[in-house]
């Protein structure tokens, strides 16, 4: 800008300042004046005192933490670089709420390259007493933002002493407002049946979680939202101890003034049944899953272990051969017992298809094992003087009346490591049905 003075032109460089606006999207500043009213009153500031406002520059972000807020960082930068002399905003709690920021301001007005932050009813530029006041009023702001996060904690914990979560209720309750906060928790009519028999087909039907979750899908049930209940939010739901009156808050336990849906009784039988302990990867064999098709649905059959424990600590391992239920999780096949299983397919021996060779090799390994294991046994009886000599039996003819009688014994008698592998052999497919096997 150029003037007059004693009938000389001189130049004076005009104050560049940069307008910044910020508004916080958190709880602590909903009374705090929107960016487009910060705006509006620093422009008409800037024309009653004819300030160059050279850019505006706004965000929506807390104060709290330093070197977070992204359009206000890049303001330093461009300070430092020159782009601009000065700062407008509507009050000094604006730029800084937090020690780092306001270090950073009064470190640039201490290099000269900070002249003015100007607010809409003070002016702080580079001298020690507005520097000082600067320092004051954003440490004001500060200390009144630790406080009511300190106010916050203490009022959580005294609802929470009440009897009352402070956060959204789960499904199966609802909230009712008052003065835009949560003043207590009703049941929810629609939802709360649904949840109760959650929990009742897990606790006294043994059901999993992936069937309760098609269940809910099937029956359209959907959440506040209206969207289907994901797999781990039902997972999540079996586990909230909020259905039986107690909740967690700050790593406490509190007992609730809602109501109930459930007992407590039902929530721990529910928790056994959802308990799936570590598994033994390859530990477990069962030689015949994959050899048959439910009757009733067409899924291939799988297995389980069982364990009875008896009065004085022993225990007993049965195995059952069941449908997978991927295709019909209500498929209502009954279980059979691995023997009964092995008693039905022996039944079917003379009708099943094999694979002769693979089923021979495996027998003549077998008998190639058993007489090295013979020999040696024998050679140091003999070595020993307690054994004359002695010739190796004749070999045994490898036809098929042979290797079924092989398969008989090892169905009967064999390992499970032995079935496994005396399966492959089996070319025949089966279906199960009402514990029946027959050949499909």
């Amino acid at each position: 800008m150029k003037i007059k003075e004693d009938g000389k032109t001189q130049e004076i460089k005009q104050t560049r300042y940069c307008l910044y606006a910020r508004k916080s999207s958190e709880s602590d500043e909903r009374q705090a004046m929107s960016i487009e009213s910060q705006i509006n009153e620093m422009k008409t500031l800037a024309e009653r005192e004819n300030l160059f406002i050279k850019e505006i520059r706004q965000e929506s972000h807390s104060a709290k933490s330093s070197g977070l807020r992204p359009v206000f960082n890049q303001l330093l930068i461009d300070i430092r670089a020159g782009e601009f002399d000065a700062i407008l905003t509507w009050a000094p709690d604006r730029l800084s709420r937090n020690a780092g920021d306001l270090g950073t301001l009064v470190d640039l007005m201490d290099q000269g390259k900070l002249q003015t932050i100007r607010t809409f009813s003070q002016s702080f530029s580079d001298n020690p007493n507005e520097k000082f006041l600067l320092m004051i009023l954003c440490s004001q702001a500060k200390l009144e933002n630790d406080n009511r996060g300190i106010n916050v904690k203490r009022g959580m914990k005294a609802k929470c002493e009440a009897g009352w979560r402070p956060n959204i209720a789960p499904l199966g309750y609802l909230n009712v407002m008052s003065y835009n906060r949560i003043s207590y928790v009703e049941v929810d009519k629609e939802r709360a049946p649904i949840i109760k028999q959650i929990f009742d087909r897990v606790a006294n039907k043994g059901q999993s979680g992936r069937t309760i979750k098609m269940w809910l899908d099937k029956i359209g049930f959907t959440t506040r939202s209206g969207k289907p209940l994901a797999l781990s939010k039902v997972y999540k739901t079996l586990k909230n101890t909020y259905y039986y009156g107690e909740f967690e808050f700050g790593g406490i336990i509190y007992k609730g003034n809602h109501e109930p849906l459930i007992t407590k009784a039902i929530f721990d039988k529910a928790q056994k049944q959802l308990y799936v302990p570590p598994k033994e990867w390859n530990k477990k064999l069962f030689p015949f899953r994959g050899l048959c098709k439910c009757g009733s649905c067409g899924e291939w059959i799988t297995a389980e272990e069982k364990y009875k424990r008896y009065k004085y600590g022993s225990f007993k391992k049965y195995v059952y051969y069941h449908c997978g239920r991927h295709v019909d999780y209500d498929c209502d096949e009954p279980y059979i017992s691995e023997e009964e299983l092995i008693n039905q397919l022996v039944s079917h021996i003379d009708e099943i298809k094999l694979d002769e060779k693979a089923l021979t090799n495996q027998l003549k390994e077998e008998i190639e094992r058993f007489h090295s294991l013979r020999g040696e046994v024998l050679h140091q009886e003999f070595l020993a003087g307690n054994l004359n000599q002695f010739d190796y039996p004749q070999k045994i003819p490898l036809d098929r009346d042979t290797a079924k009688e092989y398969l008989l014994h090892v169905l009967k008698a064999g390992s499970a490591e032995d079935r496994i592998q005396i399966m492959s052999a089996i070319k025949t497919k089966f279906i199960l049905h009402n514990k029946q096997l027959a050949i499909g």
